[in-house]
């Protein structure tokens, strides 16, 4: 089947979706616990940027103080700003990639070195650990969604 494209009623039999459903599942859901980790942090660390979010902790000039940046907040926060930068475009170009008929031990590779990419750049940024580990995370999975870009352009146009 190399080189083929899946025809649309395949796909559930087709490896390669699969693994691509199960990594994005996979680095989706990742982002998406970025959302509950910033929460818990505004929580913890009583930092909100709307009023009517400090109104538990009293009312008016005392509420006031809650109102605040806090470096914990805004590192999550962060890492969830860069999730999506680059986990949306892997969504995408991995979709066109798995249906462009890769060998099934390539795109694993792809996918796999994605996703844990995406999980060691949280950690780097959230711990967080001596650069360039962030950087170099970022840039790994950065390439693996180029990499996959390449491939679609050049099944799509013959490049």
């Amino acid at each position: 089947r190399r080189g083929e494209m899946a025809k649309s009623t395949q796909l559930i039999d087709n490896e390669v979706f699969r693994a691509y459903a199960t990594y994005a599942g996979i680095v989706l859901i990742k982002m998406m616990l970025m959302s509950l980790i910033t929460a818990y942090f505004r929580i913890t660390r009583k930092a909100f940027v709307n009023p009517e979010d400090t109104e538990s902790f009293g009312k008016g000039e005392n509420a006031k103080k809650y109102l605040r940046t806090d470096p914990d907040v805004e590192r999550a926060r962060r890492v969830h700003l860069n999730d999506l930068e680059n986990i949306v475009p892997f969504v995408g170009i991995g979709l066109l990639y798995a249906l462009s008929g890769p060998e099934l031990s390539t795109a694993l590779l792809h996918f796999r070195i994605f996703a844990g990419a995406r999980i060691l750049h949280t950690f780097a940024y959230l711990i967080p650990l001596p650069q360039p580990s962030r950087g170099l995370s970022w840039a790994v999975g950065y390439s693996v969604t180029f990499s996959m870009a390449y491939k679609v352009l050049k099944t799509a146009w013959l490049l």
